[in-house]
């Protein structure tokens, strides 16, 4: 027969049962646990003995020779830097009028030359007697309408023979202001005050209408032309001035008036046409000059400011260290705008903190620090120029 399994029937015997049969399990639930809070003491302990370590290693070091900057509010921009080119603010081909051959020429390439001034001359020969033949052709049908007015005034003729006489006198007038036309158009002027860029034409040449003399440029004001990236145009719609330096003439400064922004793209690129008005009353700057235009698209006033070498970068986070009492001291900041060598510190440091910019990767957070030097920001910085 096989053994009977023992049931109890009273309440207190079935817990005593329950707990009798399932004392294995309690007792290695209470053992895991116990372990695993050994383990995380253990772990504790570990930590405070590696920071206690830490904390006092960096008191033992020796000293580290650092360099601060104390900080105060100041502006900064964010800007860009594009380049460009100088463009003639007026280029014109001139071509002939009337056609004819070259008898008189009075400038050369290179010459300056003032709005109206006569730059060459075709012979005038043929169209002087075509005008002398519609002066005289006028002066008859004027002579013949009066005439007949006074026959017309008797009743002599009829108004349609006097009607007559009226058509030939506009006709002819009509030639002879004609006639007036074409002779001076022979006298090839300029159209504005410019330069002479390229001369097409010699004495003798002969003429076409619609063949090329030259070409004409103006030269005291000239464009400074710009491309501008699609993500800066809209930047650069809200600005009036824009600063211009130009290399090539020792570093030339100059603030151009906005004159002209595309509103679509030139080239594959997507770079839109930015044209700036600069003053060339010299004559210095040429046609053809590099320049660098510093496009200024947002200006942070009173803010905190620091070099960006000072700024230590882990695990994408930043920090920078300041000197307190001796010590440096790790502070955790945020980045803002960018201008040359500075960042804006949009969180983190104070005005007059005293910012560790030499000698900060060579220190912990709380070690000691010797101050050699104290320098400011205004002594670091490099602006460009400013215009009113």
């Amino acid at each position: 027969m096989g053994q009977q399994q023992f049931s109890p029937q009273t309440q207190r015997g079935k817990t005593v049962h329950f707990v009798w049969r399932n004392l294995p399990r309690f007792f290695l639930t209470f053992l895991i646990l116990l372990i695993f809070s050994l383990f995380v003491k253990v772990y504790q302990k570990h930590q405070s003995l590696i920071a206690e370590k830490m904390a006092v290693s960096s008191q033992q070091r020796p000293a580290v020779n650092v360099v601060v900057m104390p900080l105060s509010f100041t502006d900064i921009s964010d800007r860009i830097r594009l380049p460009g080119f100088v463009e003639p603010w007026q280029k014109l081909t001139l071509a002939a009028k009337v056609g004819g051959a070259i008898d008189k020429l009075t400038v050369q390439e290179g010459f300056e030359v003032k709005k109206d001034e006569i730059i060459a001359q075709i012979e005038t020969a043929d169209y002087q007697i075509a005008l002398d033949r519609a002066v005289a052709s006028h002066q008859l049908a004027s002579s013949d309408y009066q005439r007949d007015k006074k026959l017309f005034d008797r009743g002599a003729i009829s108004a349609a023979q006097l009607e007559a006489k009226k058509a030939a006198v506009n006709t002819t007038k009509a030639d002879m202001e004609n006639a007036k036309l074409l002779l001076s158009r022979c006298f090839i002027r300029a159209p504005f005050s410019g330069l002479i860029n390229k001369l097409h034409i010699k004495i003798g040449s002969y003429l076409s209408v619609g063949d090329p003399v030259g070409e004409l440029i103006q030269i005291d004001r000239v464009k400074a032309v710009i491309g501008i990236p699609e993500s800066d145009v809209n930047a650069v719609r809200k600005l009036d001035r824009i600063a211009v330096t130009i290399k090539a003439l020792n570093n030339h400064h100059q603030s151009a008036r906005i004159h002209f922004l595309a509103s679509a793209p030139e080239t594959a690129a997507v770079l839109y046409r930015l044209e700036l008005e600069l003053n060339n009353k010299s004559k210095e700057i040429l046609a053809g000059m590099f320049v660098s235009a510093d496009v200024v698209k947002k200006v942070e006033r009173n803010v905190i400011a620091a070099p960006f070498y000072s700024v230590i970068s882990r695990n994408k986070s930043q920090y920078v260290f300041v000197e307190i009492n001796g010590r440096a001291h790790k502070r955790p900041i945020k980045m803002g705008i960018m201008e040359k060598w500075l960042v804006q510190i949009s969180h983190g440091l104070q005005p007059n903190d005293r910012l560790i910019v030499e000698g900060h990767r060579e220190v912990e957070d709380g070690q000691e620090i010797k101050v050699i030097k104290e320098i400011k920001l205004s002594e670091q910085q490099n602006e460009l120029p400013t215009f009113p």
